[in-house]
């Protein structure tokens, strides 16, 4: 897949640097599959509700440093020498991409999640067209898909069937090639020079949170949608921020109460235990909302 560049400086830059030249936007991986660069800020007092995601300048804001532009791509990767992969960005134009991965384990002839996938496309009638496909070290698989540009497909760990995490806003794929402590990533044989293929509907509209609703039935919650997928575009180091933001937004527009369980669930698949979930939420709930002789927040 990848295009080798006389002028790169290690294979795995050469190999961004080529998926760069599909559309895609990528940075620096270590062996562990983290990105290479540490935050700026770590230490650092929070600058407010929502991080930093590169306003600053500066490098090490992981997915957001994402980039197609050859010179960027070359920093990157010579702020981080010790990178031996790289990483695709999902959610990005033109491609939009959409990545579902297929988990295996070990010794199982078929992976369960590869029957889970084909039992969801009988069941909802949709066909996984001819696409990109990657082979995971460990047996898996990564399917890349393109989504429409005006819908958010937000990551999910396990949302979809059992063994099936997809990758989209604020995720991003290991990209083929990538050397990792397990192995390295490389191209389904005959798929390689293929296009990403658009998702099918059905898939998309199960890969999508469900409308947000009031309590006791009714129309969805203005906005509930946006809030809850804010939450699910989160990743370490943002979620419990991004959890806070949300929740603090659907209180101070009346919709909290209706939001607690979705956010809750959000939260949750993004890692988040539970128990922190619902303190960060009541957190939330207790600063924007008024007490009954009309003092607090507003």
């Amino acid at each position: 897949m990848a295009t080798t560049d006389r002028r790169a400086t290690t294979l795995a830059l050469a190999h961004a640097l080529s998926a760069a030249e599909r559309g895609l936007a990528v940075i620096p991986l270590t062996r562990t599959k983290l990105p290479a660069l540490r935050s700026p800020h770590r230490g650092a007092p929070a600058p407010g509700p929502v991080p930093c995601r590169g306003e600053c300048g500066r490098f090490g804001h992981g997915v957001h440093d994402a980039s197609t532009d050859p010179a960027r791509i070359r920093a990157l990767f010579a702020a981080a020498p010790w990178a031996t992969g790289y990483g695709i960005a999902c959610g990005l134009p033109p491609h939009h991409l959409i990545g579902v991965d297929l988990d295996a384990r070990p010794g199982e002839p078929e992976p369960a999640s590869s029957t889970a996938l084909r039992e969801l496309a009988l069941r909802h009638l949709f066909t996984i067209p001819p696409t990109v496909v990657v082979l995971t070290p460990g047996g898996g698989r990564h399917l890349w898909l393109t989504g429409p540009p005006d819908t958010v497909v937000p990551n999910s760990a396990g949302r979809l069937a059992p063994g099936i995490d997809v990758r989209g806003a604020g995720g991003y794929l290991v990209g083929p090639g990538s050397r990792t402590r397990h192995g390295t990533y490389t191209p389904l044989p005959g798929t390689a020079h293929l296009a990403p293929a658009p998702c099918p509907r059905a898939l998309l509209r199960l890969l999508l949170p469900p409308p947000v609703r009031r309590a006791g039935g009714g129309e969805p919650v203005a906005g509930g949608r946006g809030l809850v997928q804010f939450v699910l575009a989160a990743h370490e180091g943002q979620r419990n921020t991004r959890l806070f933001w949300a929740a603090c937004r659907a209180y101070e527009n009346g919709i909290g109460p209706a939001l607690l369980t979705p956010l809750l669930e959000a939260a949750r698949t993004t890692g988040l235990p539970e128990r922190e979930a619902r303190a960060t939420i009541a957190s939330a709930a207790r600063m924007t909302t008024r007490r009954p002789d009309g003092t607090g927040p507003p």
